[in-house]
């Protein structure tokens, strides 16, 4: 009931714990495409137990709906599944992709253990893409909620140096991308990210601007440190990430460009599909 109340054009809805059992026999019949993005939300200041639920939700979800891929018959052609780009470390001025090396930090770990379970879908000859979701703007909430909330407050500065660099994405392009992973020949890792990553001063300024708000307030590292713990890097670190694998098989962002994307989503206004 409450799937269809959110999104009124779905024909079928059912509900399952994924951390527990494999879905249903009946939610999957028929089915020419699984696109998994379920996973326990991440929030500021995680305790072990938030970490495990954080862990088990990705890892465990994702190990039951592959379990139910190996018995599925017929079987779909093509399993999707989400990551993110907290798969990756800190990489400074280094430019980003598909093929950089990971993190050693807790959502670096998450992620690796949560595509390793995905790619297990291969040896079931589905074709398997992982998509590796950037900072997704839209309207309603995700990360672009508390920056709106600081800028229009006038603390929307830069944070830490600000001069890291933040790769984003469009939420209409994160759709996009799905779409484009599902009828395009395409496998494997796939960063979900815009063309043009911006240092986080920019994003600051741009936001700002686009608020008629100052966004000269910085917020010094050790104050986001303290009051983030370990999850201050994933504001803090610095990844110029391209999406080289989604560019090479011949996607086309609609969002390419920060303000045109911020603009467009505080406008409210509806993308031509």
């Amino acid at each position: 009931v409450g799937a269809h109340q959110r999104l009124p054009w779905l024909e079928q809805a059912y509900g399952w714990d994924s951390m527990i059992s494999p879905p249903p026999e009946e939610a999957f019949s028929e089915v020419d495409a699984v696109v998994h993005l379920a996973g326990e939300r991440i929030t500021v200041r995680p305790n072990a137990a938030k970490k495990l639920a954080v862990l088990e939700s990705r890892r465990n979800g994702t190990r039951n709906i592959v379990e139910w891929l190996a018995l599925a018959s017929p079987k779909p052609s093509v399993f999707i599944s989400a990551s993110a780009i907290g798969y990756y470390g800190d990489h400074g001025e280094d430019e980003v992709t598909e093929e950089t090396s990971p993190g050693n930090n807790f959502l670096a770990q998450v992620c690796q253990s949560w595509e390793g379970e995905a790619l297990q879908a291969r040896e079931l000859g589905l074709r398997v893409v992982v998509i590796r979701l950037g900072i997704v703007l839209g309207a309603g909430g995700g990360a672009l909620a508390p920056l709106l909330r600081l800028t229009k407050l006038g603390f929307g500065g830069p944070l830490g140096s600000g001069k890291q660099w933040w790769a984003w994405i469009h939420l209409e392009d994160i759709v996009g991308l799905i779409k484009h992973a599902l009828e395009q020949a395409v496998e494997g890792v796939m960063n979900a990210t815009a063309p043009q990553p911006v240092r986080q001063q920019e994003f600051a300024r741009v936001l700002g601007r686009l608020l008629h708000r100052p966004a000269i307030i910085p917020a010094p590292t050790l104050a986001l440190q303290l009051g983030m713990g370990e999850m201050a890097t994933e504001v803090l670190w610095s990844r110029r990430i391209l999406p080289r694998r989604a560019l090479d098989s011949g996607y086309q962002f609609q969002f390419p460009e920060l303000e045109p994307a911020l603009r467009q989503i505080l406008s409210g206004a509806k993308t031509p599909r």
